[in-house]
């Protein structure tokens, strides 16, 4: 039998000096004996499968609302698409996969029904009284709301793993301060990679969903470098795709072309760091794990084509309006009336103000559950 023991040696004989091996992992809030055979953060991963968070993240908005079609990403397979992209980098630099799958599968878990409307609408309501940040929450949530286990509250993860939710961090996540973890601090290049990999998974897969919509057209693509380069290659090397297969490919190609730029590009910089420590990393100025200058200038057209043709095309704004007005009016309502809530989610989390106690409810919804909620409240032929 393979032991954490011999896993956690497997860890210092083959991972890079500056990785984060599970042995000397600053631990968990509540003190528990080691597993047998798991490392820590191979615990942690296990923990943030089995949670209710995770398996919501099923039926909450990626860009496209639940009923508009079973073949558009949801929450769920943008983490596990993100998961394996990190995994693939953090194999090649030899940093710690497991660290990183923990990281990436829980980096989510914060996230409210319809996507980005609903943390904008939250954030409006919650303005003067704490806020909404959905990274804040995701540490909420495995620190408080999940309740599996008799002798803590949360999941008890790792230290590495909740500053890995913490300071996770994208164009769409600014790093917010928590007690005991510095956000001018660099976290753990493990956290770094979690941060890159979620950009390639979701400028991809945005794409591939916008074709498959309709809402974007490979024609308005032409001008786009990177797409058209791409394309040419895949129409080289196959000459009878029909059009489903190639766009699959040109997809696969994009993604491929990325994570490789990444890898080369990050080893470059940790040779010429000549990094011995994971406490090095942390004192730089900037993250280590990011493309060449040369993909990110091609990778700009394509960001900026997505903007302005996907995420601000008219049928998403009208989803998302009518996503935000969907969460401030049942907000309102239960504010108004807190009785309306169930009676075992005011038995379970009815501590605390108010206002927060309806946010954790409303940001633990999926897409179809606040919509049915809505109906109920507002529909008078809805039973309730």
């Amino acid at each position: 039998m393979l032991t954490r023991k011999e896993i956690e040696r497997y860890e210092d004989i083959y991972l890079a000096p500056y990785a984060a091996k599970s042995r000397y992992s600053r631990g968990r809030k509540y003190e528990e004996a080691e597993h047998p055979y798991r490392s820590c953060y191979q615990r942690d991963r296990d923990r943030i499968i089995h949670s209710a968070a995770f398996r919501s993240l099923e039926y909450k908005t990626q860009v496209f609302v639940n009923h508009e079609g079973d073949y558009y990403r949801t929450r769920l397979t943008h983490t596990l698409e993100v998961a394996q992209i990190a995994r693939t980098i953090a194999a090649a630099l030899r940093l710690n996969e497991s660290l990183v799958e923990a990281i990436a599968l829980a980096h989510d878990l914060g996230h409210t029904p319809f996507g980005h409307a609903g943390e904008e609408a939250l954030s409006e309501l919650m303005r003067n009284h704490g806020g909404f940040d959905h990274n804040l929450h995701g540490l909420r949530v495995v620190d408080i709301l999940e309740k599996r286990y008799p002798d803590f509250k949360g999941l008890n993860l790792t230290w590495e793993v909740r500053e890995g939710i913490v300071k996770h961090s994208t164009i769409f996540d600014k790093r917010q301060r928590v007690k005991g973890m510095d956000p001018d601090i660099q976290p753990t290049l493990e956290t770094q990679i979690v941060d890159i990999a979620d950009e390639i998974a979701y400028d991809n897969h945005d794409l591939d969903d916008g074709l498959t919509s309709g809402l974007l057209n490979e024609k308005d693509l032409k001008n786009i470098s990177l797409w058209d380069e791409t394309c040419g290659n895949i129409r080289k090397k196959y000459q009878k795709l029909d059009d489903t297969q190639q766009k699959y490919q040109i997809i696969k190609s994009l993604i491929n072309t990325q994570v490789t730029d990444i890898i080369t590009e990050s080893e470059k910089k940790l040779k010429r760091l000549n990094l011995k420590t994971i406490e090095q990393v942390r004192k730089l100025k900037y993250k280590v794990i990011s493309f060449s200058d040369r993909l990110q200038v091609k990778r700009s057209p394509l960001r900026k084509f997505l903007l302005q043709n996907l995420y601000r095309n008219y049928r998403v704004v009208r989803m998302s309006y009518k996503a935000k007005r969907f969460i401030k009016e049942l907000f309102n309502i239960y504010l108004l009336k807190p009785e309306q809530l169930p009676d075992a989610f005011r038995k379970n989390n009815g501590k605390g103000p108010l206002r927060r106690i309806l946010c954790d409810y409303i940001a633990g919804m999926t897409d179809r559950y606040a919509l049915n909620e809505y109906k109920k409240l507002f529909d008078p032929y809805e039973k309730v």
